[in-house]
Protein backbone atom coordinates (compact mmCIF):
# COMPACT_ATOMS: atom_id res chain seq x y z
CA UNK A 1 0.00 0.00 0.00
CA UNK A 2 1.25 3.42 -0.86
CA UNK A 3 1.92 5.26 2.42
CA UNK A 4 1.56 8.83 2.06
CA UNK A 5 4.30 11.32 3.54
CA UNK A 6 3.91 14.48 5.86
CA UNK A 7 4.30 16.40 3.44
CA UNK A 8 2.15 15.84 0.97
CA UNK A 9 -0.22 15.60 3.76
CA UNK A 10 1.01 19.19 4.20
CA UNK A 11 0.04 20.59 0.85
CA UNK A 12 -3.35 18.29 0.38
CA UNK A 13 -5.90 21.20 0.42
CA UNK A 14 -8.59 21.76 2.99
CA UNK A 15 -11.49 23.95 3.61
CA UNK A 16 -11.20 26.48 6.23
CA UNK A 17 -13.58 29.53 5.81
CA UNK A 18 -12.24 31.78 8.58
CA UNK A 19 -8.81 31.05 7.04
CA UNK A 20 -10.10 31.90 3.43
CA UNK A 21 -10.71 35.55 4.49
CA UNK A 22 -7.39 36.45 5.98
CA UNK A 23 -4.59 37.34 3.06
CA UNK A 24 -2.40 35.20 2.43
CA UNK A 25 1.29 35.96 3.40
CA UNK A 26 3.72 36.36 1.06
CA UNK A 27 6.38 33.97 1.06
CA UNK A 28 10.09 34.47 2.16
CA UNK A 29 11.53 34.97 -0.99
CA UNK A 30 8.86 35.93 -3.24
CA UNK A 31 8.93 38.43 -5.65
CA UNK A 32 5.81 40.18 -6.82
CA UNK A 33 5.86 40.92 -9.81
CA UNK A 34 5.30 45.25 -10.11
CA UNK A 35 2.11 47.08 -10.89
CA UNK A 36 1.11 48.07 -14.28
CA UNK A 37 2.13 51.80 -13.63
CA UNK A 38 5.77 50.81 -12.33
CA UNK A 39 6.50 48.58 -15.43
CA UNK A 40 5.51 51.20 -18.04
CA UNK A 41 8.01 54.07 -15.88
CA UNK A 42 10.66 51.23 -16.57
CA UNK A 43 10.28 50.99 -20.22
CA UNK A 44 10.76 54.79 -21.00
CA UNK A 45 14.01 55.28 -20.62
CA UNK A 46 14.50 52.19 -22.60
CA UNK A 47 13.92 54.59 -25.88
CA UNK A 48 16.65 56.79 -25.00
CA UNK A 49 20.17 55.45 -25.83
CA UNK A 50 22.37 54.32 -23.34
CA UNK A 51 26.50 53.57 -23.22
CA UNK A 52 26.18 49.90 -21.87
CA UNK A 53 22.97 49.01 -23.96
CA UNK A 54 23.37 51.11 -27.20
CA UNK A 55 26.63 51.96 -27.06
CA UNK A 56 26.47 52.79 -31.09
CA UNK A 57 23.92 55.10 -31.04
CA UNK A 58 25.10 56.67 -27.69
CA UNK A 59 28.35 57.28 -29.11
CA UNK A 60 27.43 58.64 -32.45
CA UNK A 61 24.66 60.89 -30.87
CA UNK A 62 27.49 62.67 -28.68
CA UNK A 63 29.71 62.73 -32.03
CA UNK A 64 26.48 64.57 -33.67
CA UNK A 65 26.16 67.09 -30.55
CA UNK A 66 29.79 68.02 -30.65
CA UNK A 67 29.59 68.76 -34.80
CA UNK A 68 26.50 70.94 -33.95
CA UNK A 69 27.39 72.74 -31.87
CA UNK A 70 31.23 73.52 -33.61
CA UNK A 71 28.29 74.61 -36.61
CA UNK A 72 26.56 76.52 -33.88
CA UNK A 73 29.59 78.53 -31.99
CA UNK A 74 32.55 78.41 -34.26
CA UNK A 75 33.64 81.02 -36.51
CA UNK A 76 31.29 80.89 -39.74
CA UNK A 77 34.26 80.66 -42.29
CA UNK A 78 36.08 78.16 -40.40
CA UNK A 79 32.71 76.19 -40.59
CA UNK A 80 31.81 76.89 -44.38
CA UNK A 81 35.24 75.54 -45.24
CA UNK A 82 35.21 72.14 -42.83
CA UNK A 83 31.46 71.38 -44.86
CA UNK A 84 32.95 72.28 -47.94
CA UNK A 85 35.55 69.43 -47.25
CA UNK A 86 32.78 67.01 -45.78
CA UNK A 87 30.93 67.50 -48.86
CA UNK A 88 29.98 64.08 -50.38
CA UNK A 89 30.31 66.19 -54.07
CA UNK A 90 31.13 64.10 -56.85
CA UNK A 91 34.73 65.83 -56.83
CA UNK A 92 35.69 64.66 -53.57
CA UNK A 93 33.95 61.51 -54.35
CA UNK A 94 36.73 61.54 -57.05
CA UNK A 95 39.33 62.17 -55.02
CA UNK A 96 39.13 61.14 -51.56
CA UNK A 97 35.78 58.86 -51.52
CA UNK A 98 36.40 56.81 -48.37
CA UNK A 99 37.27 60.10 -46.21
CA UNK A 100 34.36 62.14 -47.53
CA UNK A 101 31.76 59.27 -46.90
CA UNK A 102 32.78 59.32 -43.44
CA UNK A 103 33.14 63.25 -42.94
CA UNK A 104 29.92 63.57 -43.95
CA UNK A 105 27.61 61.53 -41.70
CA UNK A 106 28.88 63.51 -38.84
CA UNK A 107 27.07 66.65 -39.39
CA UNK A 108 23.01 67.36 -39.11
CA UNK A 109 21.64 69.57 -41.55
CA UNK A 110 20.44 72.64 -38.60
CA UNK A 111 21.86 71.44 -35.94
CA UNK A 112 20.21 70.42 -32.68
CA UNK A 113 17.47 72.06 -33.65
CA UNK A 114 16.61 69.67 -36.66
CA UNK A 115 13.94 67.22 -36.17
CA UNK A 116 16.54 64.47 -37.48
CA UNK A 117 18.52 64.81 -34.44
CA UNK A 118 15.26 63.51 -32.65
CA UNK A 119 14.37 60.53 -34.96
CA UNK A 120 18.07 59.48 -34.86
CA UNK A 121 18.12 59.35 -31.00
CA UNK A 122 14.87 57.56 -31.25
CA UNK A 123 15.11 54.90 -34.04
CA UNK A 124 18.77 53.55 -33.87
CA UNK A 125 18.27 53.11 -29.93
CA UNK A 126 15.09 51.12 -31.14
CA UNK A 127 16.85 49.26 -33.88
CA UNK A 128 20.59 48.54 -31.58
CA UNK A 129 18.11 47.24 -28.77
CA UNK A 130 16.60 44.91 -31.11
CA UNK A 131 19.65 43.32 -33.74
CA UNK A 132 22.36 44.33 -32.40
CA UNK A 133 25.30 47.95 -32.70
CA UNK A 134 26.75 46.16 -35.63
CA UNK A 135 24.25 45.40 -37.85
CA UNK A 136 22.44 49.18 -36.90
CA UNK A 137 25.60 50.37 -38.27
CA UNK A 138 25.79 48.33 -41.27
CA UNK A 139 22.20 49.34 -42.14
CA UNK A 140 22.89 53.21 -41.38
CA UNK A 141 26.47 52.14 -43.55
CA UNK A 142 24.48 50.67 -46.37
CA UNK A 143 21.84 53.86 -46.41
CA UNK A 144 24.56 56.39 -46.37
CA UNK A 145 26.79 54.96 -48.82
CA UNK A 146 24.50 53.43 -51.94
CA UNK A 147 21.64 56.30 -51.68
CA UNK A 148 25.06 59.14 -51.63
CA UNK A 149 26.65 57.04 -54.73
CA UNK A 150 23.20 56.54 -56.34
CA UNK A 151 22.16 60.70 -56.52
CA UNK A 152 26.07 61.85 -57.13
CA UNK A 153 26.93 59.47 -59.99
CA UNK A 154 24.05 60.71 -62.26
CA UNK A 155 25.31 64.14 -61.74
CA UNK A 156 29.03 62.93 -62.27
CA UNK A 157 27.74 61.77 -65.73
CA UNK A 158 25.37 64.57 -66.35
CA UNK A 159 28.29 66.53 -66.33
CA UNK A 160 30.20 65.09 -68.67
CA UNK A 161 27.50 64.68 -71.56
CA UNK A 162 26.74 68.16 -70.68
CA UNK A 163 23.31 68.60 -69.08
CA UNK A 164 24.50 70.22 -66.85
CA UNK A 165 27.13 72.85 -65.54
CA UNK A 166 30.59 71.88 -64.41
CA UNK A 167 29.60 73.82 -60.80
CA UNK A 168 27.11 70.62 -59.96
CA UNK A 169 30.50 68.72 -59.38
CA UNK A 170 31.32 70.81 -56.21
CA UNK A 171 27.34 70.97 -54.89
CA UNK A 172 27.44 71.13 -50.99
CA UNK A 173 25.77 67.67 -49.80
CA UNK A 174 26.25 66.31 -46.44
CA UNK A 175 23.81 64.83 -43.57
CA UNK A 176 22.62 61.48 -41.92
CA UNK A 177 19.50 61.49 -43.84
CA UNK A 178 20.35 58.80 -45.79
CA UNK A 179 21.27 56.56 -43.46
CA UNK A 180 18.74 57.89 -40.54
CA UNK A 181 15.83 56.25 -43.59
CA UNK A 182 17.62 53.47 -44.00
CA UNK A 183 17.21 53.02 -40.24
CA UNK A 184 13.67 53.53 -40.39
CA UNK A 185 12.62 51.09 -43.11
CA UNK A 186 15.03 48.89 -41.56
CA UNK A 187 13.07 49.17 -38.13
CA UNK A 188 9.65 48.90 -39.16
CA UNK A 189 10.64 45.45 -40.67
CA UNK A 190 10.54 44.55 -37.21
CA UNK A 191 7.44 46.30 -35.78
CA UNK A 192 3.71 44.80 -35.55
CA UNK A 193 1.74 44.95 -38.95
CA UNK A 194 -0.31 48.10 -38.18
CA UNK A 195 2.33 49.84 -36.92
CA UNK A 196 4.61 49.35 -39.41
CA UNK A 197 1.94 50.21 -41.75
CA UNK A 198 0.95 53.65 -39.82
CA UNK A 199 5.19 54.58 -39.91
CA UNK A 200 5.84 53.46 -43.70
CA UNK A 201 2.69 55.48 -44.67
CA UNK A 202 3.51 58.78 -43.02
CA UNK A 203 7.38 58.62 -44.02
CA UNK A 204 6.68 57.93 -47.53
CA UNK A 205 3.82 61.00 -47.56
CA UNK A 206 6.58 63.03 -46.55
CA UNK A 207 9.26 62.19 -49.09
CA UNK A 208 6.58 62.54 -52.01
CA UNK A 209 5.73 65.84 -50.57
CA UNK A 210 9.27 66.71 -50.68
CA UNK A 211 9.62 65.02 -54.14
CA UNK A 212 6.85 67.35 -55.93
CA UNK A 213 7.82 70.72 -54.32
CA UNK A 214 11.55 70.11 -56.09
CA UNK A 215 13.77 72.31 -53.58
CA UNK A 216 16.43 69.49 -53.67
CA UNK A 217 15.76 67.12 -56.50
CA UNK A 218 18.98 64.92 -55.99
CA UNK A 219 18.51 64.82 -52.23
CA UNK A 220 14.96 64.16 -52.03
CA UNK A 221 15.26 61.05 -54.57
CA UNK A 222 17.77 59.27 -52.46
CA UNK A 223 15.53 59.77 -49.23
CA UNK A 224 12.89 56.94 -50.59
CA UNK A 225 16.07 54.80 -52.00
CA UNK A 226 17.75 54.60 -48.41
CA UNK A 227 13.99 53.40 -46.96
CA UNK A 228 13.63 51.39 -49.69
CA UNK A 229 17.20 49.77 -48.55
CA UNK A 230 16.19 49.46 -44.99
CA UNK A 231 13.04 47.74 -46.28
CA UNK A 232 15.40 45.28 -48.38
CA UNK A 233 17.23 44.12 -45.05
CA UNK A 234 14.02 42.81 -43.23
CA UNK A 235 14.70 39.11 -43.78
CA UNK A 236 18.29 39.13 -42.08
CA UNK A 237 17.39 41.76 -39.50
CA UNK A 238 13.99 39.50 -38.30
CA UNK A 239 16.31 36.23 -38.16
CA UNK A 240 18.96 38.68 -36.21
CA UNK A 241 15.96 40.03 -34.02
CA UNK A 242 15.00 36.26 -33.28
CA UNK A 243 18.64 35.25 -32.31
CA UNK A 244 19.39 38.08 -30.51
CA UNK A 245 16.06 37.59 -28.53
CA UNK A 246 16.73 33.73 -27.73
CA UNK A 247 20.30 34.80 -26.83
CA UNK A 248 18.96 37.53 -23.99
CA UNK A 249 16.52 34.98 -23.10
CA UNK A 250 18.97 32.47 -22.55
CA UNK A 251 21.39 34.66 -20.15
CA UNK A 252 18.11 35.60 -18.22
CA UNK A 253 17.10 32.26 -17.31
CA UNK A 254 21.00 31.01 -16.32
CA UNK A 255 21.16 34.37 -14.39
CA UNK A 256 17.50 33.57 -12.56
CA UNK A 257 18.61 29.74 -12.63
CA UNK A 258 21.86 29.27 -10.89
CA UNK A 259 23.62 25.95 -11.10
CA UNK A 260 22.24 23.44 -8.40
CA UNK A 261 18.87 24.75 -7.77
CA UNK A 262 17.13 23.29 -10.84
CA UNK A 263 14.55 20.20 -9.75
CA UNK A 264 15.74 16.84 -9.84
CA UNK A 265 14.18 14.94 -12.76
CA UNK A 266 11.24 12.66 -12.17
CA UNK A 267 11.79 9.15 -12.39
CA UNK A 268 9.10 6.65 -13.73
CA UNK A 269 8.02 5.55 -9.80
CA UNK A 270 7.59 9.29 -8.52
CA UNK A 271 4.52 11.27 -8.94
Amino acid sequence: MHQRTDRAVREEPFAAPLLDAIPRQSRTGDTAAPPPPVRRARRWPRLLPTPTGTPFTFGYLLVLVATSLFMEYADPDTVAAVLRESSTDVAHLGETPLLVLVASALWVVGGLTSPYVFAFALVLTALERRIGGWRTAAVFLLGHVVATLATEIPVGLSVVVGHLPESSLHRLDYGISFGLLASVGALTGLLTPLVRVLVLGGVGAMLVRDLLDLDNPLANWGHPLALLLGVACWPLLRRAGAVRGAVVRGVVSSRRAPRGTRPPARGPGRR
